[in-house]
């Protein structure tokens, strides 16, 4: 079978693999449509993030969905035919934050596509998976570009479960990236009075409009844009903050109103916080990582057309020209979210 395989940084190569057996509660999945990540993005372009670095050949990839090919004999939970998002995070179940209940803090997860443990986890980026049933969540309505979108949506829904309730709330996105356009159509879905966004090229503000925004600032062309949500404190109740970038979030504490909240869910580097604001607008800061029991939820609402997810895809390829497809991915003006189709 054909996989997508990262060897260093911009190194891509279409390569063929050998197909794995089926094992007891083991699937054959043959992925129809697959989204590129920003973690995907970063290992083709720089060859990993952080102090994670690609040490292997590995197939990238961990936003998938397809049609269940084969099943292993004790399977029940889904038939030939299905067609299904494939939830790529399995945590151990053992480990003390699994015990816990924090299955997205496992100290042993494995993450498809993954440069963190070596060997390296192998991604989804292929024509045909074998996952564990478990693992699979059938759709009736959805396509299976529109289900590759579950997991980056399951990460939103888990970010804003760290808000609270966002009923009759202001919002403020920081961020128009893929993460931040789901927020604003997750936060819509919650129960938002006001969504506002920011972002420093006009082009994703266009698609955050599109999918519920109320307001849109490019904050490059017009600094003092969030000035007026400053008043009297600040105006905003909750604050997601998916850039990553410490100007976007200083901006953005300057409007939160006091005993706000911010989530901060887009990944950066090291960054300083006026921590005098902080301290006298007591603001609740918290982070957000991965998901575990949003992806089914992320499903449903994707398949029902509850939240329709459809404007965010500006781009699809073909398997042999994954190339083509990263390099479109990797341009802010053009692309939202870019997939390969299998």
């Amino acid at each position: 079978m054909r996989t997508v395989v990262i060897h260093a940084a911009k190194d891509l190569r279409v390569e063929e693999r050998d197909l794995e057996p089926l094992g007891p509660g083991q699937v054959a999945v043959r992925i129809r449509a697959g989204g590129i990540c920003g973690s995907d993005l970063h290992y083709y372009q720089h060859g990993g993030f952080g102090t994670v670095r690609v040490r292997e050949p590995m197939i990238l990839g961990h936003e998938i969905a397809g049609e269940v090919a084969e099943i292993a004999p004790d399977v029940t939970r889904v038939k030939v035919g299905d067609r299904v998002a494939v939830n790529p995070s399995r945590p151990c179940h053992a480990c003390r934050f699994c015990l816990m209940g924090l299955p997205n803090q496992c100290l042993n997860m494995r993450f498809y596509g993954s440069a963190m443990p070596m060997p390296h986890i192998q991604g989804g980026f292929r024509e045909i998976l074998v996952c564990d049933a478990t693992q699979c969540f059938t759709a009736s309505r959805a396509s299976a570009a529109e289900l590759a979108m579950a997991e980056p949506f399951s990460v939103v829904l888990h970010g804003l479960s760290r808000a609270g309730s966002l009923l009759g709330a202001r919002v403020l996105v920081t961020g128009c990236g893929p993460i931040g356009a789901l927020v604003v159509a997750a936060a819509r879905f919650h129960g938002a009075a006001e969504i506002i966004v920011t972002d420093i090229v006009d082009e994703p503000l266009v698609i955050a409009k599109t999918l519920g925004a109320t307001h849109a600032f490019n904050t490059a062309k017009n600094p003092e844009a969030l000035a007026p949500y400053a008043a009297e404190k600040g105006q905003v109740d909750v604050m997601i903050e998916c850039s990553g970038n410490e100007r976007a979030l200083r901006a953005g504490m300057e409007v939160v109103r006091p005993r706000g909240t911010i989530v901060q869910l887009g990944l950066g580097g090291d960054m300083s916080v006026p921590q005098n604001m902080v301290v006298a607008k007591e603001f609740l800061i918290t982070g957000s990582f991965r998901f575990h029991e949003e992806f089914p939820l992320a499903v449903s609402l994707i398949d029902s057309g509850r939240v329709d997810l459809s404007p965010l895809l500006t781009g699809s390829y073909p398997i042999e020209e994954a190339v083509a497809a990263f390099e479109h991915a990797g341009d802010r003006k053009t692309a939202m979210k870019v997939q390969l189709a299998f």
